[in-house]
């Protein structure tokens, strides 16, 4: 029973710290597919956020295209194998949007992401 409460206390405090560390952005990229989960791909300077959605918002209608998100940022809980092989590492950062918007239908490397 002890053992139970202390995982339980654990638990709860690490939700704290998590939500601790959470702050609202808006982040230009490219909406991908990893290991099964949606990403946000951003260039200038690199970097890959792991997304979720909130609300009636479907990331799969933005896959392959150049968009605006604005959400919340939070410590990825992130551990899969497969991203880490095929991205080399999970995403150290989560983005939960609140909403999205599409710059262009399709992304390039030229676009400065």
């Amino acid at each position: 029973m002890k053992q139970l409460c202390f995982a339980v206390a654990l638990l709860f405090s690490s939700s704290l710290l998590l939500a601790n560390d959470s702050k609202q952005v808006t982040v230009q990229g490219c909406v991908a597919k990893a290991s099964g989960d949606y990403v946000l791909q951003k260039q200038n300077p690199a970097m890959t956020y792991e997304l979720q959605a909130t609300g009636k918002i479907k990331l799969s209608h933005y896959l392959g295209q150049r968009v605006e998100i604005t959400g919340t940022t939070s410590p990825s809980m992130s551990t899969s194998s497969d991203a880490i092989e095929k991205m080399g590492a999970p995403s150290p950062v989560t983005l939960t949007a609140s909403s999205i918007r599409t710059i262009s239908k399709e992304c390039s490397t030229r676009s400065g992401q």
